[in-house]
């Protein structure tokens, strides 16, 4: 469970703590691929729903679930066409999800199922650091041919949807870890996911990590404009309750 607990986790840290106590609250995780968030959130006490596409990934869900020892009710299904009815969940989370599919019928769809008052948080890539894109052009082999990074222009669109939507930055400077890796390590980026190798070894890198990381808090609190050039964004949606709702209304001319 060491995506979650790993201390070049940024992403995943600050979801956490967006969800806060997780005991009892009915999450889904949407696209859960090989189930280990989706186990993870378990183990906080979450009742966990996890639905992804692919068949062979909710079989690999399935088994580790069992081996952890926890329950998860698991399904086959799209992000753009949830098979729930309104107002399912207390929480909702994704992780690489939303750049793989039709982003305007899918976060529909996750306002939708959300309880008033309940609270989506997605991990994405952003479209706009210079850095980033040399990476995904070396590293193209193993990438998929529809995944489209957010845009500013995407994340206006989500808040459009929700209202309160805002998001945090994750890696900026931090990003001269890879930059070490392909250079002094030459870590083929082609061959080596960097996102998996920098969480797998984490300790191993900390003392490098740790001052980048405090200054990624420092120039992104001074400077939140520049969360865009990020490589990652924490996208926070939280979901109107009937009071707010109403109070907008109220408001409005």
């Amino acid at each position: 469970m060491s995506a979650f607990e790993a201390e070049t986790t940024i992403e995943n840290r600050a979801a956490l703590a967006r969800f806060g106590d997780l005991k009892g609250r009915e999450l889904l995780d949407l696209g859960c691929g090989a189930g280990e968030t989706s186990v993870y959130f378990a183990m906080q006490g979450a009742e966990v729903t996890a639905c992804d596409i692919s068949s062979e990934m909710l079989g690999v869900a399935s088994r580790l679930a069992d081996k952890y020892g926890v329950k998860l009710r698991l399904l086959k299904m799209k992000a753009e066409d949830l098979q729930f009815p309104d107002a399912s969940f207390d929480c909702v989370f994704g992780n690489g999800v939303l750049h793989h599919v039709e982003l305007l019928p899918a976060i529909r769809e996750v306002h939708r199922v959300l309880r008033p008052g309940g609270i989506a948080v997605f991990v994405e890539p952003l479209a706009h650091n210079p850095v980033i894109k040399v990476y995904r052009r070396i590293a193209k082999e193993v990438r998929t041919e529809t995944e489209a990074p957010l845009r500013i222009r995407d994340l206006r669109f989500i808040q459009s949807i929700f209202p309160e939507f805002d998001y945090q930055g994750a890696w900026l400077s931090t990003l001269l870890l890879f930059l070490y890796f392909y250079l002094i390590e030459r870590a083929d980026p082609a061959k080596e996911r960097y996102w998996k190798k920098v969480i797998a070894e984490a300790d191993r890198y900390k003392r490098i990590f740790r001052p980048l990381k405090r200054c990624d808090d420092v120039v992104l609190r001074a400077f939140p404009f520049l969360r865009r050039f990020c490589w990652n964004a924490v996208l926070i949606c939280p979901k109107e309750n009937m009071t707010m709702r109403e109070k907008r209304r109220d408001d409005s001319p």
